[in-house]
């Protein structure tokens, strides 16, 4: 059931539950809207109005009323917001439609359209379930959600925005769910190709024997194990002032596309195994970026590039030891075949740079080192530019999606040589195993301003909060759209900073 969200300057009548917005204070509970509360019962019944807090009351006419905390009224801001929405639905599951008074609870530093927007995000993300492979799942959904605002113009634009963003989670989400068998390369490519024919991008897929053509060993080298040939799919986005003569910028996106994860031959155990359908999370968040592209009137052109294969054990998998040539013709001693992720993103970092863009971002749940660092809810961002890294981190920041900036130090270079290549894709076991993969990367996207976002802990979720479920998270999709909506040009030339180069004695 996808949820249907609206704005209106005034509640409808026939509105089921009623979402009302509180505030929490020093003297108790207060209502956005300044009506009094009952706050003996809300004390009775333990609400304080913490952010995500919700009370069910019986409202006037019949209608549920569900006091939806946000917290202290200083510290709110658009994920505040987000969890809101995702509260009130799940609140108001039993009931077919609800809507949330937003006039009162709009922060000083916000508009009503990114308050709405913000409302309808974590609404929306909240309603949806994955039950493809359900015989028997239809447990109660609200149907439709109504923001009421008095600029209900500004509210239903930012509505429009927000139900756009929330259906490319969802489609990330949903990719990322989906079994392996189900989810092979081909059937990757195939789900790009109608995201590009729906939304009017431009796209290319390559077979195997054109990656064969294009030099893509890293690519090929991992795919070398699984029955199931590799993809790559290239993507573009041209923004409407593009036709205008204008000059715009090319912002690219790489996204790794493990569609299975098995180790290869550097074999995962059985229970580490389990959840690698997981590890396309990244090229999932880059399609469906570009695919609310044309929708969200992003103003910068956008190329994406999805290096898509299993990884598996087959009888002509690559050993360790064995030493793959690149795109860019460096080379990489395979040491350890389960950290294949740097290799397909080689060349497709390799392919992103000839193109010459103003910057290059990319995707990947890369390594087990950065979910030790940072935990399930913190993705680790490195670059070769302070600048873009900051823009990236400044988006995650708006989209409710954190993240923490972590060095390369050019010291730890040394970690990642190898005796008969260029570099191995090991590094030092139990040494900086997020930083030695960052590296790697490095060394393929030449002087282009470059971020790199490891999402092995944020991609997927283990439990129920706000609107975020058990399983696959879309983590990236908004910070990137974040990212895109407000792109400032860096140049096409990186700038390296103090963090981004850190030095060692």
């Amino acid at each position: 059931m996808t949820l249907s969200c609206s704005a209106a300057g005034t509640r409808p009548a026939d509105v089921d539950a009623i979402g009302v917005p509180v505030f929490s204070g020093d003297d108790g509970p207060q209502r956005a809207d300044g009506v009094g509360l009952d706050a003996a019962h809300c004390k009775r019944r333990g609400f304080t109005a913490k952010v995500g807090q919700t009370l069910a009351l019986d409202g006037a006419g019949g209608h549920l009323e569900v006091l939806v905390g946000l917290g202290e009224r200083s510290r709110l801001g658009r994920d505040g917001l987000r969890r809101a929405g995702a509260a009130l639905v799940r609140a108001a599951s039993e009931c077919a439609s609800a809507s949330f008074d937003l006039d009162g609870a709009v922060p000083a530093d916000l508009d009503a359209a990114t308050a709405a927007r913000s409302v309808v995000e974590g609404a929306a993300l909240a309603a949806h379930r994955y039950v493809r492979y359900k015989s028997n799942d239809d447990p109660p959904a609200l149907e439709r959600l109504v923001v009421v605002a008095g600029d209900a113009d500004a509210a239903g634009r930012g509505v429009e925005r927000g139900s756009v963003v929330a259906e490319a989670v969802v489609l990330a989400r949903d990719l990322v769910n989906t079994p392996a068998a189900d989810l092979t390369p081909a059937a990757l490519a195939d789900a790009a190709s109608e995201v590009a024919r729906r939304e009017g991008l431009s796209i290319e897929v390559l077979g195997e024997e054109e990656i064969t053509a294009e030099r893509l060993g890293g690519l090929l080298g991992v795919a070398r194990g699984s029955h199931e040939p590799p993809r790559l799919v290239r993507l573009a986005y041209e923004p409407p002032s593009a036709g205008e003569g204008a000059t715009v910028p090319t912002v690219a996106l790489v996204g790794k596309g493990i569609t299975f994860d098995s180790g290869g031959l550097s074999l995962k155990p059985a229970g580490s195994m389990t959840t690698m359908k997981t590890d396309m999370s990244g090229a999932a968040a880059v399609l469906a970026t570009l695919g609310a592209c044309r929708r969200l009137g992003i103003g910068v052109r956008v190329v994406g590039f999805l290096p898509a294969t299993e990884n598996m054990p087959g009888g002509r998998a690559t050993k360790p030891g064995d030493v793959l040539t690149t795109r860019n013709g460096k080379t990489i001693e395979v040491l350890n075949t389960d950290a294949e992720g740097r290799l397909v993103l080689a060349d497709a970092l390799s392919l992103a740079a000839e193109e010459q863009p103003d910057a290059i971002v990319d995707l990947a749940t890369l390594t087990g080192a950065c979910v030790v660092a940072l935990g399930r809810s913190i993705a680790g961002v490195m670059g070769n530019d302070d600048r873009l890294v900051a823009a990236v981190r400044e988006a995650g920041a708006r989209a409710g999606e954190p993240t923490w900036h972590l060095p390369l130090p050019t010291a730890y270079r040394t970690l990642i040589d190898s005796e008969v290549a260029d570099m191995n894709n090991q590094g030092t076991p139990g040494q900086a195993g997020a930083l030695t993969a960052g590296l790697l990367l490095k060394e393929f996207v030449g002087n282009v301003p470059w971020a790199h976002l490891d999402i092995a802990g944020p991609a997927r979720s283990e439990e129920e909060s706000g609107y975020v479920h058990k399983g696959a998270t879309g983590f990236g999709v908004r910070s990137l759209i974040e990212l895109l909506e407000q792109y400032e040009a860096f140049g096409g030339t990186a700038a390296p900073g103090p963090t981004g180069e850190l030095e060692l004695p």
